[in-house]
């Protein structure tokens, strides 16, 4: 996760190159550093562009809750069925900037506004009375279909109102993994906890020292599945990715705080139907198929 240093880090290590935004991710549910990433980004003359699709519903001590762009300029959220809420797929996007907003609405739909204060035609736009004509509209800059249909936001109104108790169900599995998990340590720990954050959970990822316990990730996986266990790795680091590999010259940036997390890490099932008890099949599975 990113944290200011890295930020600063990164600007100091490309002088001379050209920065117009950032773009923290607040990974698995928990926040970054928005306070610390913002004032840097400030003085760098930065935007900031929050990924909090893993964290709708999590909550900053003296800060409020992501979404509310205090240190940012926009918050984008992912509504996908594997998320905490979802509405089929798509997602929404907050700001604070009237002027983004005005921009958002338009480029979701095809860069068409029909609002006739937005207008720049003039005659075509008005009839002689100087009413906007019924039928008109104007294609102001080169948009996308980007719209969810009503079917999927009464869908996602519908989940909405039941983050509170979907929230509190994942924050309960991922405690009693917590619990479930404690033994297991040193060789298999949960991530990180920040401080000063109420989280709501998307993933339940744990680090294994797969190298210490000579175990294979793949082979882990597979036993597990056997089991009848899912796991998923989240995720591959973006700069190792072919096509930034193609645009490095085949020789990446070293990352070694996302290399190391990839190497280590493994999300178990997670989801607000869960129970103690499956929490608890999980971890005995994974302790039985890693020799602990």
């Amino acid at each position: 996760m990113m944290r200011a240093e890295d930020l600063e880090a990164a600007i100091r290590a490309n002088r001379g190159r050209r920065f117009r935004a950032v773009f923290p991710v607040h990974i698995n549910g928990q926040a970054a550093d928005m306070a610390g990433i913002a004032d840097l980004a400030k003085r760098a003359n930065l935007a900031v562009v929050e990924d909090a699709c893993h964290a709708l519903g999590t909550v900053i001590n003296d800060e409020g809750p992501v979404g509310n762009c205090r240190h940012s300029q926009m918050a984008v959220f992912s509504f996908h069925p594997a998320k905490t809420i979802a509405m089929g797929e798509g997602g929404a996007i907050a700001t604070n900037d009237p002027v983004l907003y005005n921009k958002l609405i338009r480029f979701r739909s095809h860069g068409i506004t029909r609002n006739p204060e937005e207008f720049v035609a003039g005659s075509a736009a008005f009839d002689p009375q100087g009413l906007p004509n019924p039928w008109y509209y104007e294609m102001q800059d080169l948009g996308f279909n980007y719209r969810a249909c009503d079917m999927q936001c009464a869908l996602g109104s519908s989940q909405l109102a039941k983050l509170p108790r979907f929230a509190a169900a994942r924050r309960a599995v991922v405690a009693a993994y917590e619990k479930a998990l404690a033994p297991l340590a040193p060789k298999v720990c949960p991530v990180e906890r920040r401080p000063g954050q109420f989280a709501v959970w998307h993933l339940a990822p744990v680090l294994i020292d797969f190298d210490g316990l000579g175990k294979d990730r793949a082979t882990v996986m597979r036993q597990l599945r056997e089991l009848g266990i899912g796991t998923q790795v989240n995720y591959i680091p973006v700069h190792l990715q072919p096509y930034y590999t193609s645009l490095s010259g085949g020789h990446p940036p070293s990352l070694p705080g996302a290399e190391s997390y990839y190497r280590r890490c493994l999300s178990l099932p997670l989801s607000a139907a869960m129970d103690e008890a499956e929490v608890i099949r999980v971890v005995a599975g994974l302790k039985s198929v890693l020799g602990l």
